[in-house]
């Protein structure tokens, strides 16, 4: 469902080192809102939820909520470290639009998702 580049999961563990917690995983969701409709969002999680997906990837554990998994599917998770700034980039093959600045878009089928996820 989703792939972490070796730039990601490195980047990844670093900091799930720091947070002291060696029980720690990412969740990462999808959530109506931004410029597009949709925007991607990321958080440390410490166990899944009823209905997760949940993936180890390259040593790090990834959990994705059941409304979040269709828009998901196939994408890939990158990490830049530039003069620009430094941060985590998605990859999404679904996305067919995003806004300029990239933190937000669309799929073909999402227009504006007004569904949210209880997190």
């Amino acid at each position: 469902m989703i792939t972490l580049t070796d730039v990601a999961a490195d980047r990844l563990q670093d900091l799930l080192k720091e947070q002291g917690a060696s029980d720690l995983g990412l969740r990462v969701f999808v959530q109506g809102g931004g410029c597009a409709g949709l925007q991607y969002g990321m958080v440390y999680e410490s166990e899944d939820r009823e209905d997760d997906e949940v993936l180890v990837v390259k040593g790090v554990r990834v959990f994705v909520d059941p409304f979040s998994a269709p828009y998901l599917k196939g994408a890939s998770i990158d990490y830049q470290d530039a003069v620009t700034g430094s941060g985590f980039r998605v990859d999404n093959p679904n996305a067919v639009g995003s806004c300029a600045c990239g933190s937000s878009f669309r799929t073909a089928d999402s227009g504006k998702a007004e569904e949210t996820y209880d997190r």
